[in-house]
């Protein structure tokens, strides 16, 4: 049979066995639901280095070892976060104003998982699901299914042992377009939560089902004069090396100040940058990039010393990082856009208040509304940076692959980071459970209409004659105490 309508059928499937299963998990207690996610993060824990090492054999995408520690900040950071949040049930009660609010599931989440961080998303985004009070469908990518697939049977175990009903995690084995299309489009999902490519959440922002998605990431890293430039390079480089930079929220691009300028490059330098000259950046960035203008596969998760060698540039071999220096900002320069490996662009501004305006530019070219970075211990210039970057997330003095995703920073543990209107994107959050529910408020009344019509002024006709009688008695006796 056709593979196309082979995966419609079995999405349709899903989504018929999902429904069910969440009408039955949407009666489950908050300890039951807590127990549940409690078991899947044990379980994921169990197997963080057997799924890191087949995403990062399946893929060619970054380093196995950092893996882990990506799995381990899904199985266990997500879940310390999560655990004690009240989703279901009565989560608040203000006596004062007479407001109860009450969790309510959205029902089933469609799951779209990327091929970069495809085992930790899978992990975190079935556990906020389930928090949530959601079943979810997984749409894996088809260059890391069975990573993906395999991680979506852990957690499927897990929480079928704890008592969640079967279905309630559904997971696609036969991927293809038609079938991710049918997920999102399909009248019982409720709310697609996208994280990949800039036209997958076209799509789904375009599928006419509630979507949360994430566009690209193209953060600047300021090195502004004040900051420790031995850190602030140490903490970059950490960063953009991390599982070779396959993060969507590492930096793309440095910009310092020239005041600063020689030490700061001395210092990347020595701790294991390549400066391109100008023949070897015009070969590396030939390869950036493909005809159609997005991001080569080709040198995703690579490493800098794979990608010289792939575009014919002779590098030492403990070359962490590719840098080039540059003066443009455009579409057209790939140094100045997002590259999801160990390759940074490299900008000198006269002073902060230009430097501002270059981050602007280079968020504005792409990545608007995600994520940068600040080293500064200038607190008026953090301020000044946090007030006018159009960004969701201004990290200061931190890795910001580790620190945009949570792990460095309180900014709440995800592998789905919202980038805000200006982004394209229906939230600027790092998503947790919170996005994944609906509030029910029940509000009791406190005024009657003739109260909003005679406020400071006669009786009101709705208040018992006992209620009026007595408020006629007070204002006699304040008005004689006046007088």
């Amino acid at each position: 049979m056709d593979k196309d309508l082979l995966s419609i059928q079995e999405v349709r499937d899903l989504l018929k066995e999902a429904k069910k299963a969440q009408s039955i998990y949407s009666t489950f207690t908050q300890e039951q639901i807590d127990a549940i996610v409690k078991e899947m993060s044990i379980e994921a824990t169990k197997h963080e280095v057997e799924l890191a090492k087949m995403a990062n054999q399946e893929t060619g995408f970054g380093k196995w070892e950092d893996k882990v520690l990506k799995n381990r900040l899904a199985a266990q950071g997500v879940y310390d976060y999560i655990k004690d949040m009240k989703t279901t049930g009565i989560i608040n009660e203000d006596k004062n104003a007479k407001i109860i609010e009450i969790g309510v599931p959205m029902g089933i989440i469609a799951a779209l998982i990327p091929s970069t961080n495809p085992t930790s998303t899978v992990i975190y985004k079935v556990m906020i699901s389930l928090k949530a009070g959601n079943a979810v469908v997984i749409s894996p990518h088809p260059n890391a299914k069975e990573c993906i697939i395999r991680t979506a049977e852990i957690l499927i175990e897990a929480a079928e042992r704890m008592g969640a009903p079967k279905g309630l995690i559904g997971v696609i084995k036969t991927p293809t377009l038609q079938a991710t299309n049918e997920l999102m489009k399909h009248k019982d999902t409720s709310l697609i939560l996208a994280t990949g490519g800039e036209a997958m959440v076209k799509a789904a922002y375009s599928s006419g089902t509630p979507a949360i998605g994430v566009g690209p990431g193209n953060g600047p890293a300021f090195i502004e004069r004040s900051a420790d430039v031995k850190l602030a390079v140490k903490r970059i480089l950490d960063s953009k090396t991390f599982d070779n930079g396959v993060i969507c929220a590492s930096e793309q691009s440095i910009v310092t100040e020239s005041i600063i300028r020689n030490d700061v490059i001395a210092e990347l330098k020595k701790q294991g940058a390549y400066f391109l000259n100008r023949e070897e950046s015009d070969k590396v960035g030939s390869i950036l990039m493909r005809a159609n203008g997005t991001m080569s596969p080709k040198i995703v998760g690579k490493t800098a010393v794979y990608i010289a060698e792939m575009a014919g540039v002779s590098v030492p071999s403990d070359t962490r990082v590719l840098i080039s220096e540059e003066r443009e900002v455009s579409h057209a320069n790939p140094y100045s856009r997002e590259k999801l490996c160990p390759v940074l662009g490299f900008y000198t501004e006269e002073n902060w208040e230009t430097a501002c305006e270059r981050c602007i530019e280079i968020l504005q070219n792409e990545g608007v509304g995600h994520t940068m970075t600040i080293h500064s211990e200038n607190d008026n210039v953090i301020r000044e940076f946090a007030l006018k970057k159009p960004v969701s997330r201004l990290l200061v003095n931190t890795a910001a692959a580790l620190g945009g995703v949570g792990a460095t920073t309180n900014l709440a543990p995800a592998f789905t980071l919202g980038c805000g209107a200006v982004g394209g994107s229906s939230t600027s959050d790092n998503i947790s459970p919170l996005n994944l529910m609906n509030i029910r408020r029940a509000a009791y009344g406190t005024k009657e209409l003739c109260d909003l019509r005679n406020s400071g002024g006669s009786s009101c006709e709705c208040q018992s004659g006992a209620e009026a009688e007595l408020e006629q008695i007070v204002k006699k006796v304040l008005n004689e105490l006046l007088s």
